[in-house]
């Protein structure tokens, strides 16, 4: 099993929701919401449709102001977007496409005003830490999507973050694809030691990859339903009886939730 090392990415920083509360024109989409993430901790979040995930997830990165509470990141607020926190997003498109996979990866310090020998140097560095050392000068174009995902992650790995934020980031990917990068992040974060918030709408990818998994209620003014520990060495393996019995448990207490919003929809 890989050892967790702050050789490759800063210091996992703590999160922390106080009272939150998100207030899209009239409807309140998250109300009272509290959460607290530890340094290094990988935490996923399952809810059902619209209930605020995405929403919130905005919140850390710094997109979105709360409408009421605070969001802090290592005890100071959240005022806007930051190097500290890297985003990774749904959409195998976020590249940009006339660049090669060394060259998006080497954006982000380039535009740091990082030496350019330095910043090559890290670049190859993530590039190989997500199993793409063979494709740096491909475009992404010529990958698959997965790839893509493994580009994007390094993209923001080699900023150093703290904080890695992740929607739902292999939702449009083939049920193999996802399992291969399902382990390799894994692989990564346990590489790493960064702070991990992990959105997602599969509960085996949340028992798999989660040290946490925290279970949302219906909107509107949802808030944490329940929080589950769990207590699982990693790598993980869905058909370990304690993951199966825990699979189950959550899809109870989600399941409750969607039929909810079902209902008042």
């Amino acid at each position: 099993m890989l050892e967790r090392s702050t050789a490759t990415v800063g210091r996992g920083a703590t999160i922390c929701l106080e009272g939150v509360g998100i207030r899209l024109g009239a409807v309140d989409i998250v109300d009272g919401f509290d959460l607290a993430i530890e340094p290094g901790e990988f935490v996923c979040v399952l809810g059902p449709s619209g209930c605020g995930k995405s929403t919130m997830l905005n919140l850390v990165a710094g997109f979105l102001p709360p409408s009421a509470g605070r969001v802090l990141v290592d005890g100071r607020p959240v005022t806007g977007p930051g190097i500290d926190r890297g985003v990774v997003f749904q959409s195998t498109d976020a590249l940009f496409p006339w660049l090669t996979v060394r060259e998006n990866v080497e954006y982000g310090p380039r535009m740091r005003g990082v030496r350019k020998a330095e910043r090559v140097e890290a670049a190859l560095r993530y590039v190989k830490l997500v199993g793409l050392g063979h494709a740096a000068d491909r475009l992404p174009a010529d990958l698959s999507g997965g790839m893509r995902q493994r580009a994007q992650l390094a993209r923001v790995l080699v900023n150093q973050p703290s904080v890695i934020l992740m929607d739902e980031p292999f939702g449009a990917l083939d049920a193999q694809t996802r399992l291969v990068m399902q382990a390799e992040l894994d692989r990564i974060w346990r590489a790493t030691g960064a702070t991990v918030l992990f959105i997602t709408h599969d509960i085996g990818e949340a028992v798999l990859l989660g040290d946490r998994v925290v279970v949302m209620t219906a909107g509107p003014r949802a808030r944490v339903k329940s929080e589950t520990r769990v207590a699982i060495e990693h790598p993980r393996d869905l058909t370990d009886p304690r993951a199966i019995e825990l699979y189950r448990q959550l899809r109870l207490d989600i399941g409750d939730e969607v039929a909810k919003a079902m209902a008042s929809s």
